[in-house]
Parts: C-alpha cells; structure tokens; sequence
C-alpha cells in the first residue's frame, strides 16, 4: 500500500513568538484529525525549521510525494511568487504539488463567526451588530477583491452590515470601517480579524479596533480551519496519487 503524501504547512514565519506557537497549535490538531496523515511545518522566513530544510529532510528519509500547503488566505504574492520559488529548489527526487490557499471558504465564515461568540457576541446580536472584516491587506488587487467579495457574502447571513479592512497596503484601516459601520447606525460594532496569527499586522488591527465593542480573536487553530488546511490537502493530493498509479 502507498502512502500518502506528506503534508508540509508553509508558514510565513514572524519575529513574534505568537506566530510560530499559533501555527504549531493548528497543526497539532490537523495532526489529530487526521493521524493517518504525516504534516511537517516549515517557515519562509523568521522561524525554523525552513521550508528548504524539511524538503531536504524528507528527500534523506527517501520521502517521494509532498503536498505543499500555503498557510495563507488569499492568493497573493507569497503564494504566486516566494513559495513557488522555494519550491523550484526542492531536491529533484521529491514529487511536489502546491496545494491551494485556504480561502475563501464558507468554513472560514464559520470560523470567524465562533470566534465572534467566542469574544461575547450571541447569534440574536447580528441583525442590529455592523461587522469589520479586518485583513492584513496586500498590493494584489486579486487579494483585496477576494476580501471585499467575502464580506459582501457574509452580510447575506444575517448581520448589520460588514465591510473590508486592511491593516496596510489598502484602505480603508480597521478604525476607519469602525466609524462607518457606527454612522450607518449598527447598535454594535464587531471587528473579526480575518488573520491566522498574531504579529505585527494583526496587532495593527486590534489598536484599529479601539472603538469597537467587540475585538475577536484571530483565527488560530480554529477546528474549521484545520478542516479547510485537510480540504486542501486533499484536493491536491488526489492527482499525485494518480500519477503514481496508486
């Protein structure tokens, strides 16, 4: 019987402790959820172990086929451009599929939905509660249209109003959504970071959320995540399975 292909999570990696502690503890229930299935973690920058070095780790142990899961939610430069990069330098005897992105997802609304309840909202709250569906923002305009359409999806379920914000590279900031949603007359305003992680941007968010009555917490190792991360894996692993006949 062949195996599966290892699962290597691809993180970007942050100086702050945060980060690295939140991606291990989602993958450790990826790893639960799913024992039959080998996950490895590797960081782009920052954090150890690298990408490089657990591809080169797997190719000694005689490894053949990986699935290479990007730890993001849009599809944007780290995605298009670094990861695939890293992934041209593999050892050449590893088999390698780039899985997709992890959003957009309908499990990912429900992620940020729990931790919206999580933070103190309750399901009677969303018709009068204004939501700020808060990213940390990117040049790619494809990226910023994903988020955009995202809220714009998620207001049809049920609440107030919901608008985009970006902690840099676009507008409008965290504080400013915050304003709008009070001007249009929500009785309450919840910001929902649409972050993996803590670190620097997501604590832009947060400072952005001061006039908010409800700051929820980044997604994390939320089980809805770690459902789509095992979609993904799933998806992409499909054709490398067939490609070895198995």
């Amino acid at each position: 019987m062949r195996t599966k292909p290892v699962l290597l999570v691809i993180a970007h990696g942050s100086r702050d402790p945060r980060h690295a502690a939140t991606v291990h503890a989602l993958v450790r229930r990826v790893r639960s959820l799913r024992p039959d299935v080998r996950v490895e973690t590797g960081f782009l920058d920052f954090n150890i172990p690298s990408v490089q070095g657990v591809l080169e780790s797997l190719a000694a142990e005689d490894v053949r086929d990986v699935v290479a899961l990007p730890l993001l939610l849009t599809r944007a430069f780290h995605a298009k451009a670094d990861i695939p990069a890293v992934l041209r330098d593999a050892p050449p005897q590893l088999r390698i599929r780039q899985a997709e992105v992890l959003g957009p997802s309908p499990l990912l609304l429900s992620a940020l939905e729990r931790r919206l309840y999580e933070a103190g909202l309750t399901p009677a709250d969303k018709s009068s509660t204004g939501v700020v569906l808060a990213s940390a923002g990117s040049t790619d305009p494809e990226a910023i249209a994903v988020i955009a359409e995202i809220a714009r999806e998620w207001r049809h379920t049920g609440w107030c109003a919901v608008r985009p914000a970006f902690a840099s590279a676009a507008l409008p900031r965290t504080e400013d959504a915050v304003r709008e949603l009070r001007a249009l007359g929500c009785s309450k305003v919840a910001v929902a970071p649409y972050v993996l992680a803590p670190g620097f941007l997501p604590d832009r968010i947060a400072r952005g959320a001061a006039e908010a009555d409800v700051l929820a917490d980044v997604l994390g190792p939320a089980p809805e995540v770690a459902r789509v991360l095992l979609d993904r894996y799933d998806a992409a692993r499909t054709p490398v399975l067939a490609a070895v006949g198995a």
